[in-house]
């Protein structure tokens, strides 16, 4: 039994070796590009495909349609999230907490295209969140933006203007980049 349980091990290794092609110790480490890490094998976004956020009409929790562009002057921080993505669930406390902070002065909008309605609401109100919520069913934003992996923010002028496409950021980081836009 002892052979046969090592023999299997032996082979797994030898397998998993001629299919990678051979795995050396710098093969850990992707680079997209300089100074962006990528955990291997890990989806990442293609750049940008547009510089204007797309004007669309989501969904609220309720159903009740909802513009994602609106006219009110503020620039608009726009976070793609579901609640099963481990990095969204830990970005969006710091997000609230942010929003808290300078909500009066710009918009904050989640935008959500897995999750039911019930459980986007539920998830994000227990990490804080208090900001617009809307609902993205048809991958419409996602689409346009080129969404492959979350959580994304976009950064959008009061003119619509994509300032700045990221993925996961921290309250640290989420203030820092407001700041930069629009300080």
């Amino acid at each position: 039994m002892a052979v046969a349980v090592l023999i299997s091990g032996l082979g797994a290794v030898v397998w998993s070796r001629s299919v990678g092609g051979g795995v050396d110790a710098d093969d850990h480490v992707v680079l997209d590009t300089p100074g962006e890490y990528a955990e291997p094998g890990a989806p990442t976004n293609p750049p940008l495909p547009t510089d204007q956020l797309p004007a669309l009409t989501m969904e609220t929790a309720t159903g009740a349609p909802a513009e994602l562009l609106t006219d009110d002057g503020r620039p608009t921080v726009v976070n793609l999230w579901y609640s099963t993505c481990p990095p969204c669930a830990r970005e969006l406390a710091d997000f609230a907490a942010v929003e808290v902070e300078v909500g009066d002065d710009v918009r904050f909008v989640g935008v959500n295209p897995y999750d039911t309605s019930a459980t986007m609401t539920r998830f994000a109100g227990d990490r804080g969140v208090r900001y617009e919520l809307l609902r993205d069913p048809d991958f419409l934003l996602a689409d346009q933006v080129a969404v492959v992996a979350y959580p994304v923010t976009l950064f959008v002028d009061p003119d619509g203007r994509i300032l700045e496409r990221t993925g996961p950021l921290d309250e640290g980081e989420l203030r820092t980049r407001i700041a930069e836009h629009w300080s």
